[in-house]
């Protein structure tokens, strides 16, 4: 049950991640030809600069649980990669507690900001007059996707922790390692060929 709730996050994260770079190339796209337009043709589509904006904080908002799960958010590991697994696993476990309750927070009042403009009827104050449910609810919905994330990976290494399993804690909570991120950056055919070089070597 649990690996089947791990892997369903890992789904929606990527599926959001990937609407994220899409929102982004479409906000690019419409620069682009806005600032051609005005060029060419001294003709604006408007709005370029604003809806930048929120393609920005959604985006960002849409990415945080797949950067959570690939653990690629920054943690201080000066000390942490002195100490012992049996003590770095209950690290990994301390760190995601304490994300939890910080985002808790953070999403607390992004939804409250949410509520607001939707009792308010809030708009944008610029010629699209955007209603700001909109946006925001996009925005906010990216902070609740990463809760869940974030509270089923807590249930995941807590579980592990249960069954002793901290290799695993740190495989999917703890800090990455300076091999895990020189082999993220080298292309899978470079890998291969690696992999041979060294087992010609031996």
């Amino acid at each position: 049950m649990m690996k089947k709730l791990y892997h369903l996050a890992e789904q929606l994260s990527r599926a959001a991640t990937w609407a994220s770079a899409a929102l982004l190339f479409a906000a690019a796209a419409y620069i682009t030809a806005d600032v051609l337009l005005r060029k060419l043709l001294n003709i604006s589509l408007h709005g370029s600069d604003e809806l930048a904006g929120y393609v920005l904080a959604i985006s960002t908002s849409w990415s945080l649980s797949f950067t959570l799960l690939r653990r690629a958010n920054v943690r201080i590991d000066a000390l942490y990669m002195r100490l012992p697994q049996q003590w770095t696993a209950w690290l990994d476990l301390a760190g995601v507690v304490l994300m939890g309750a910080f985002m808790a927070v953070v999403t607390w009042f992004t939804f409250e900001l949410w509520l607001s403009s939707a009792a308010m009827g809030a708009t944008a104050s610029t010629q699209l007059r955007t209603p700001l449910i909109i946006p925001q609810g996009l925005w906010v919905a990216g902070f609740l996707l990463f809760m869940f994330v974030l509270i089923i990976l807590l249930l995941r290494v807590c579980v592990l922790l249960y069954h002793g399993d901290r290799a695993a804690v740190g495989r999917i909570a703890g800090i990455r390692s300076v091999e895990e991120e020189v082999s993220d950056e080298i292309s899978p055919q470079t890998r291969q060929h690696l992999r041979q070089r060294d087992s010609h070597a031996d």
